[in-house]
């Protein structure tokens, strides 16, 4: 390790002080802690936020809250949330190791870094960690790396399975600075590399998480996660989906789908979303919209098998949810 200073501050004010400041958030520190121990990440300053009032789980009938100190598996337990988000207790149970998920808070695994290998090698290129330098991973080992949003400069998958669920559900994500409060939209506080990849998020200087808002709908009771990977716990996603259904009267009313370990960022598929809505819940129609889910995927030399099976999980979880 190298020397920085550590504190942690008594109230908001301060602890945004420290962060307008410079300072860099940790929570729980399962991403950040690691990338300090290979030097990939060299903050000067850690401010602790753990005091801070970020740790409420509200479930009304306008739709669930939760504040970014919550613990994976504090909210993953939550018996409404297991009631009536399905698709979020389950990305988080499939998420990391129990010690894991007991230390880790909901908006640091919004912060997650990327997962890539040559990201976490600091002797090679890698846009994201030192930008400029380039991309080993395109002609790399890159059977893990993503097949959509990517781009000439970085093709790291997003590592959140959390943040899928929650693209699908259309969730806004609150933060808090000394210059005040916004809110941005789940799927747009995510950005895709361009030629910018070191810019992960829709963060200003300073800028700190607080709360995940999920609007309610009768899409969230009929959803769940499919995660596929190479074995069965602790592993990142090779293919995963987030699937939400809206089903009266036998037509499917509202779908909400999306996918993780494919892309550069959690990947909404409103190509087939517009295939199901409207449509009869039925082999047919989880076969034709699944065959959308990989519309504009483009494969390295090594992950060309992710194209097939995106489309053969999202069928198998339209499946599962649609035929509960």
């Amino acid at each position: 390790m190298y020397p920085f200073v550590f504190s942690k501050p008594g109230t908001e004010s301060a602890a945004l002080a420290a962060g307008a400041d410079g300072g860099r958030y940790i929570a729980g520190g399962t991403t950040l802690v690691d990338l300090m121990r290979e030097t990939v990440e060299r903050p000067s300053h850690l401010v602790d936020i753990n005091g801070l009032p970020y740790r409420d789980i509200t479930v009304t009938p306008e739709g669930l809250r939760v504040g970014a100190l919550v613990r994976m598996s504090e909210l993953a337990a939550h018996p409404h949330v297991r009631a009536e988000y399905p698709v979020i207790a389950r990305s988080l149970e499939l998420g990391a190791s129990a010690q894991l998920r007991n230390m880790a808070s909901i908006g640091g695994n919004l912060m997650q870094r990327p997962r890539c290998p040559y990201f976490r090698d600091v002797h090679s290129a890698c846009n994201r960690r030192s930008p400029g330098t380039g991309c080993d991973a395109v002609e790399g080992d890159n059977r893990m790396q993503a097949v959509l949003g990517t781009s000439a400069h970085c093709v790291a998958t997003h590592p959140s399975d959390l943040a899928v669920a929650l693209v699908a559900l259309d969730a806004v994500v609150h933060l808090r600075s000394t210059e005040g409060t916004r809110t941005v939209p789940v799927a747009e506080f995510f950005l895709r590399p361009g030629s910018t990849p070191h810019r992960e998020q829709d963060l200003r200087p300073g800028e700190l998480v607080t709360s995940v808002r999920v609007p309610a709908g009768p899409h969230t009771r009929r959803s769940g996660y499919l995660k596929v990977r190479d074995r069965q716990s602790y592993e990142f996603a090779i293919v995963s989906a987030a699937v939400a259904l809206d089903i009266r009267g036998g037509v499917i009313r509202g779908a909400r789908v999306a996918v993780g370990g494919v892309a550069t960022v959690p990947w909404r598929l409103p190509q087939v979303e517009r295939v199901l809505v409207g449509a009869r819940p039925g082999r047919t129609t989880w076969t034709e919209a699944a065959s959308r889910a990989a519309d504009g995927a483009r494969a390295l030399s090594g992950n060309a098998f992710k194209i097939q099976l995106l489309e053969r999980t999202v069928r198998r979880q339209l499946t599962t949810i649609g035929e509960r």
